[in-house]
C-alpha cells in the first residue's frame, strides 16, 4: 500500500463526459488501484478484486479503468503479473511523495568537466516535478557533458538537462505499442527530429508530465511511420497503386485514398474486432491499415472492406 498513491487519488478531481461512468464511481476505482500500489506507483489487482472492492458490475470497471487511461490518470505499462502473467500491471500519473526528495552529489577534487568549484554539491532529484525543468544527475569524468545521442541511437539514454526525452524509455514505450520492425524503422528514420518539433509545439501548452509525453509520443512516432511509408509507397509508383480485383477490373487507390480508407477501417467495427492487437488505439491501427494499404496484395485481400466504407471499383476502361 503506498500512502502517496491514496492522498494523491483523493485530490484528484475527475471529469464528467457524456455519456461516462458518474465521478464518484471513477475515483471509488482510482482509489482501489492506488490502495495497492507499492514504492513505483504500480498496481495490478484483478478485476474482480476490483469488482469486490467497488461492488460495481464488471463491465463498470473496465469501462472506468478505460476513461482514467483517457484522462491521464494511469496508464497500461505492458507488463502482466499474477500467477497467471495475464494481470494487467498500471502506472498512477502524477504521484509525488517521498520518493521525490533531493540528494546530492559530491564532486572529487580535480574534477573540471563542470567548470565550477570542486567543493560543494549538486542537488539533483530522479523524479520530474516541472515540464521542462527535471535535473538529473550528472555523470563525473565524461566526456559527453553537454551532448545529446542522436536519433537513430534509442538504446541509450539521453542526457541533455534541458528535455524531457528520455530515449530509453521512448524505445520501450514503441516496443510496447508496436513490433520490432516498426521500432527498427523509427530508430533509423531521418524524420525523427522533425517529429520531435512538432510534437513537442503541439503539446506546449499542455504541461504533461514526463511518462505521458513519452507515451504520446511513441503514438505519434507510430502513426508518423504509418504515414512516411504511405507516403514513400505511393511516390515510388507514381502516386497511384493499381490493385487487380478480378479478371478484367483495375483499381487506383490515391495516397490521399489510402490515409482516408485507413481512417475508415479503424473505426469498423468487424474490420477492427479482426485486426486491431491489444490494447491498441484507432489511431496506431490506421497507422498498421495504410502501410498494407500501400501494398497492392494487402489491398486486394482487403478490397470487401474498402468497398463496405465507401471505396467504388472501376473497370479497367473507366481507370483508364
Amino acid at each position: 500500500m503506498s500512502l502517496d498513491a491514496t492522498v494523491w487519488a483523493w485530490k484528484t478531481r475527475q471529469k464528467q463526459k457524456a455519456g461516462g461512468a458518474l465521478k464518484p464511481l471513477k475515483k471509488l476505482v482510482l482509489l482501489s488501484l492506488a490502495d495497492r500500489a507499492g514504492e513505483t506507483h504500480e498496481c495490478y489487482p484483478s478485476i474482480a478484486r476490483l469488482v469486490d472492492d467497488t461492488e460495481m458490475d464488471r463491465k463498470t470497471v473496465l469501462k472506468i479503468i478505460d476513461e482514467l487511461i483517457e484522462d491521464g490518470f494511469i496508464i497500461d505499462t505492458g507488463k502482466r503479473e499474477g500467477r497467471t502473467k495475464q494481470v494487467k500491471v498500471y502506472l498512477l500519473i502524477g504521484v509525488k511523495g517521498r520518493e521525490t526528495i533531493p540528494t546530492t552529489v559530491h564532486f572529487e577534487a580535480g574534477n573540471n568537466d563542470l567548470n565550477s568549484p570542486n567543493d560543494g554539491t549538486v542537488p539533483t532529484t530522479e523524479q520530474f516535478q516541472q515540464f521542462h525543468e527535471r535535473v538529473p544527475t550528472i555523470p563525473l569524468n565524461s566526456p559527453n557533458v553537454g551532448t545529446r545521442n542522436l536519433s537513430k541511437n534509442l538504446s541509450e539514454e539521453s542526457i541533455n538537462n534541458k528535455t524531457w526525452l528520455s530515449l530509453k524509455k521512448l524505445g520501450q514505450e514503441i516496443l510496447l505499442a508496436s513490433d520490432q520492425e516498426t521500432y527498427e524503422l523509427i530508430k533509423n528514420a531521418n524524420w525523427f527530429d522533425r517529429e520531435l518539433r512538432a510534437f513537442e509545439l503541439y503539446n506546449a501548452a499542455k504541461n504533461l508530465c514526463d511518462e505521458l509525453m513519452h507515451y504520446h509520443f511513441a503514438d505519434w512516432l507510430i502513426n508518423a511511420c504509418g504515414k512516411y511509408q504511405a507516403r514513400d509507397q505511393a511516390k515510388n509508383q507514381n502516386t497511384t497503386t493499381q490493385v487487380r480485383v478480378s479478371q478484367g477490373e483495375t483499381n487506383l487507390l490515391s495516397s490521399k485514398q489510402i490515409y482516408s480508407f485507413s481512417k475508415k477501417l479503424s473505426v469498423h467495427p468487424e474490420f477492427a474486432s479482426k485486426y486491431a492487437e491489444g490494447n491498441e488505439s484507432y489511431e496506431q491501427l490506421a497507422a498498421r491499415i495504410a502501410v498494407k494499404l500501400a501494398d497492392p496484395e494487402q489491398q486486394q485481400k482487403l478490397m470487401p472492406y474498402l468497398i463496405q466504407v465507401g471505396f467504388q471499383p472501376k473497370s479497367k476502361g473507366e481507370a483508364a
